[in-house]
């Protein structure tokens, strides 16, 4: 299916010249019941087009979202509203506890289920989410990385980080000059992986899973994005509409429930400032423009993960431009 979406951009990853520009009709031929995936930088709008899209053809939602499976983590990873969950079913939501580890296998596992289920049902299932990582390991296969050990990360993870970078600097150099080295998590499965299989992490290859159980699902990869200036003022208006329902007060009564224990949900922007906030190191003015600074960050690294990993349909939404229209540009061309 990669493949496909290949032919669909001359055998190249479409970039910012390639791309369609607002308006440009997709090249998309969908069956009913296939997945859908909706890809995409943080406040980009995809959520809004995946509620119409899947109000219009009768489909369900899968978020592809690393942070929104966490049950409490709500505000700061703008999970879908109630009333959002009552228009549209909505899976993969709320589905591991905070202290509880949660990682692209689980979230294969989870996903493969709810496919089948919803495709039961005669609907159409549309994956919607920004995590680059989930969309990969679904489409490919999770690869030949082993499974997180338990007791060599928990020693891993009480090491200093920069022991850590030491050891994968000497070990895997081509790992080394590329990992976010300010990233603890990140650096710790590398290493994790290192030594579980004495080969360098950058060698494990991501294959697709031939088990009869596993077959690569017909997919239509689509990337919402937006110009730069009118992404970043709705990145920074989430933000602030995110400390204004309360973003602070969450966090304190997520910390009670064990927040900062968990190294991966502790990587959840917003949250890891917040809690720094809190702990006296900057005042709350500071945090909430250093947590718009690091969102636009991180969507800048979206996009630039799925330039470089995803064979895609990429559709550029205009300012100003109805959701519904968005939806619409969409829909017609996977429409039978």
């Amino acid at each position: 299916m990669i493949e496909s979406k290949q032919k669909l951009t001359g055998g190249r990853k479409p970039d910012a010249q390639s791309r369609p520009k607002a308006g440009a009709p997709s090249a998309i031929l969908h069956p009913p019941s296939a997945p859908l995936f909706l890809a995409g930088p943080t406040a980009v709008g995809k959520s809004e087009v995946a509620l119409l899209l899947a109000e219009q053809f009768g489909g369900e939602i899968i978020s592809a979202d690393s942070m929104q499976v966490y049950r409490g983590l709500d505000i700061g990873t703008a999970k879908p509203t109630a009333a959002e969950r009552a228009r549209v079913p909505h899976h993969l939501l709320d589905v591991a506890e905070l202290n509880a580890p949660f990682d692209a296998a689980k979230f294969c596992e989870l996903a493969q289920a709810a496919v089948g289920a919803i495709q039961l049902r005669g609907h159409a299932p549309i994956f919607c989410g920004g995590t680059g990582l989930y969309f990969k390991a679904f489409l490919e296969g999770l690869g030949e990385a082993p499974p997180a050990d338990a007791k060599l990360r928990a020693e891993l993870e009480a090491a200093p980080l920069a022991e850590l970078l030491c050891e994968l600097a000497e070990r895997d150099p081509a790992t080394f000059g590329k990992i976010d080295r300010q990233n603890p998590r990140r650096v710790v499965r590398a290493v994790e992986v290192i030594r579980l299989t004495g080969k360098p992490f950058s060698a494990q290859r991501s294959m697709w899973n031939d088990a009869p159980s596993r077959q690569p699902p017909a997919a239509d990869l689509v990337v919402l994005t937006r110009a730069k200036p009118d992404l970043d003022a709705r990145i920074n208006a989430r933000v602030d509409a995110m400390f204004a329902r309360g973003l602070v007060a969450e966090t304190q009564a997520l910390l009670v429930q064990g927040l900062a224990q968990n190294p991966t949900a502790m990587q959840a922007i917003g949250y890891r400032q917040v809690v720094e906030h809190l702990r006296g190191e900057r005042s709350l003015a500071e945090t909430v423009a250093l947590v718009k600074i690091k969102t636009r960050q991180y969507a800048k690294r979206q996009l630039t993960w799925f330039r470089r990993h995803a064979a895609a349909t990429w559709i550029e939404i205009a300012p100003g431009e109805p959701s519904g229209a968005v939806a619409r540009r969409v829909h017609a061309g996977f429409s039978p």
